[in-house]
Order: C-alpha cells, then sequence, then structure tokens
C-alpha cells in the first residue's frame, strides 16, 4: 500500500490523498491535476497559486452545476455537489501561504458550500459554537440514533486540518452507526479558530478540551460518563495530553502518534521528515501567534509529553503508520511505552498487508477508521455489530 503520487514532490501528493480519501472524485481530481503538473517541478511552495487557481475552479463549477439542480428541487444531488465544491475549495485554501490573495476569500466560500450542503442534504451534523476563555470554538456536532443518552467522542485537528476535514474521515458517521456521536472542533490554532478568530495553538489542550467536555455535559443526549477524546496528526499530541489533564475523559486514543513535535521541529530545521503543509515555517509561525523563528520554538516548548503519560487511567489505543515520513512510528513506541497506568492499552502500527502506512492513513484511511470506531465502541459502551 502507498500513497498515490502523481506529483514530484510529498507535500502537493499528500493534500491531493487527503482529497481522494475525503470523498473527492478520481476524474475531477485528475482534471484539477493535470494542468499544473509542470508547476509541482519548481517546488512545493512555488506553485501553489497555480494549485489554488485549478483547485478552486473546479470548486465554482460544482457550485453551479449545484445551484442547477437546486433549481429543479433536487436538493441531495445539489448536497453531493456542494460536499466536494467544499472539499475542492478547502484543499486549495490549505495549500496557501498565510495571506496569500484570495485564501480568506475561498475559505469563505468553502465554509459557505459546507453549511449549504448540510441543510440541502438533510446531514446529519450541526454546526455548534463552544465557549473558551477567549473566544469560541466552532465544531459539528453529529448526534447518534435513538433515544436517551449516548457515549460521545471529542475529535480535534491537527496542525493544518479543520473540522471539515475531520467530518470527512468518515468518523463521525462510523461511530453514530456504533451509538456513539461525535464532536469536530476546530481547537484553537486551527481551521475557523485560527483563520477567524486569530486564536493560536494552546500547547496546554486540556484547556479547550475541558471546554468540549463543559459543553457534552450540557447536552441531554450525551451519557457524561462516556466521553472519549482522540485527534489526527498534531492532534496526536492533543489528545494524550488533554486525557491527561481532563479526568472526566474516559476513552483515548490518536491517530497517529504525536509525542515530541517539539523535537520534531529540530529535525525540520536539520531538513529531516517531510512537512505537512507548503510554506512551513510561515504556517506554523501564524498558527502558534509566533513573531518569528524563536519566537516559535519558545511557544512549543511544552509540545513534548515525556513526564505526563503516567497520568492517563483510562483505556487507550496508540495507532501509527509504519512509512510515515513526517512522525516517526518511534513516537508511537514512547507514547505506549508510557501509559503505564492504563487499564488497556494496546498499540497498532499499520503495515504494507493492510495499508494506512503513511502519516495518519493519507493512502488508505479505511483501517484507521475502523480500528478506532470500534475501539471506542468497546470501551464507552457502543455496538460493534456483534451478534
Amino acid at each position: 500500500m502507498a500513497l498515490f503520487e502523481y506529483f514530484p514532490n510529498y507535500i502537493w501528493n499528500l493534500s491531493v490523498a487527503i482529497a481522494m480519501e475525503s470523498g473527492g472524485k478520481i476524474g475531477e481530481i485528475v482534471d484539477m491535476c493535470q494542468p499544473i503538473k509542470d508547476a509541482a517541478d519548481s517546488g512545493a511552495d512555488a506553485g501553489t497559486p497555480q494549485f489554488m487557481k485549478q483547485w478552486a475552479a473546479m470548486g465554482d463549477k460544482l457550485l453551479e452545476l449545484a445551484a442547477e439542480d437546486e433549481a429543479k428541487g433536487r436538493n441531495f444531488s445539489a448536497s453531493n455537489k456542494l460536499e466536494r465544491a467544499s472539499l475542492y475549495l478547502i484543499t486549495a485554501e490549505r495549500m496557501q501561504g498565510h495571506g496569500h490573495p484570495g485564501r480568506k476569500e475561498t475559505f469563505a466560500k468553502a465554509r459557505e458550500a459546507f453549511d449549504r450542503s448540510t441543510k440541502l442534504g438533510q446531514l446529519n451534523r450541526e454546526r455548534v459554537e463552544i465557549p473558551l476563555e477567549t473566544g469560541t470554538m466552532p465544531a459539528l456536532w453529529t448526534r447518534a440514533p435513538g433515544d436517551g443518552p449516548k457515549p460521545a467522542v471529542v475529535f480535534c485537528n491537527g496542525l493544518d486540518s479543520n473540522k471539515e476535514l475531520l467530518y470527512w474521515t468518515g468518523l463521525p458517521e462510523e461511530l453514530a452507526r456504533r451509538g456513539i456521536s461525535t464532536l469536530c472542533v476546530d481547537q484553537p490554532g486551527s481551521g475557523e479558530a485560527l483563520r477567524l478568530q486569530g486564536l493560536p495553538v494552546d500547547p496546554h489542550s486540556e484547556s479547550w478540551a475541558s471546554k468540549a467536555v463543559d459543553w457534552l455535559e450540557q447536552q441531554p443526549n450525551v451519557a457524561a460518563d462516556k466521553i472519549g477524546m482522540t485527534g489526527i496528526s498534531l492532534g496526536g499530541h492533543f489528545a494524550p495530553r488533554a486525557v491527561a489533564y481532563e479526568p472526566r475523559f474516559a476513552s483515548g486514543a490518536v491517530w497517529g502518534a504525536n509525542h515530541n513535535w517539539r523535537e520534531v521541529q529540530d529535525k525540520r530545521m536539520e531538513r529531516e521528515g517531510e512537512n505537512p503543509v507548503p510554506h512551513y515555517w510561515a504556517h506554523v509561525h501564524w498558527a502558534f501567534g509566533a513573531e518569528g523563528q524563536e519566537d516559535f520554538l519558545e511557544k512549543s516548548t511544552d509540545m513534548n509529553l515525556n513526564g505526563h503519560m503516567d497520568r492517563i487511567k483510562v483505556p487507550f489505543l496508540v495507532t501509527h503508520g509504519a512509512n510515515d515520513r513526517q512522525i516517526s512510528p518511534g513516537y508511537a513506541d514512547d507514547l505506549y511505552d508510557q501509559l503505564v497506568n492504563s487499564p488497556r492499552r494496546e498499540k497498532v502500527i499499520f503495515t504494507a498487508r493492510e495499508g494506512g502506512v503513511e502519516h495518519v492513513g493519507a493512502d488508505n484511511i479505511a483501517y484507521g477508521l475502523d480500528l478506532l470506531s470500534d475501539w471506542f465502541a468497546e470501551t464507552l459502551g457502543g455496538n460493534t455489530g456483534a451478534a
């Protein structure tokens, strides 16, 4: 199992793979990528304006086609097209440097398409705002079917994802199928919290994760003693930290271990490992609200889980891809080895036998999706489909 590698650089291929795994159609993706194949030769950063132009154009075409469907009363079909339009626009926006012309407008258009798709498609997701000490944490709430209080999982972003991409992993749908609700959050430093409110990364993730638990406890359809936490990519750092310091979490998991992210920055300065997005250093400075490299390194000092994981006293699952080119699988070993007080700890390294070997399963998200869904069903009291 390997990443779909259309371009000569990892960062562009990663974006394409994420879009494919998030519901993009291969024919549309080929149509967007063919005209910019030469632009990729000039490097991951240099060609991103052309990338945005092609992907945003496909998004705009789908918006037009969706409007035609809607005019005929074909709302479900319109929703399907709006969903892909939003995905392609988000992919286009995500590849740009901070402050790039058109980035803000593209993000706004993507959000509007997503919200319209929710309404027309009658989809099981609701946009909510969770109060923080400063500002709010925008989130998507997907409810498990049936009456009575249900378990719930808080699902957080990595460095450069957003709640819509979290939803498109399929985890909210799979958890709902198992009787568990999901709260996908744009925590500080990601998604809308960063782009629209300017809220920077908080290395002490329990501060915002606790606010998510506060919100969940107020929902009549949530079993307050059955709340889990997971995160993808850099969320594989935030989730363990939050579970360690927020005792109300009953289970945890990481979709990609990110045990010592501060150390990863030292390696990236030495050009070890791949970057997740173009314009990488400008992005992390923006996400952390840093004035420059020295300020960023100081602000990210606490992004290291060593010495904290013995606080976790609930079941915890560690997953990682064997061929992750961004974050070493060795960090999964570190995290697992330090979960000494977890009553049930598991570590799964995805190999070529099943797939999901790249960073957070960008080559094949299916295996991580199944495993995390079943893990929370087993540890929070959901349904795995067993007879």
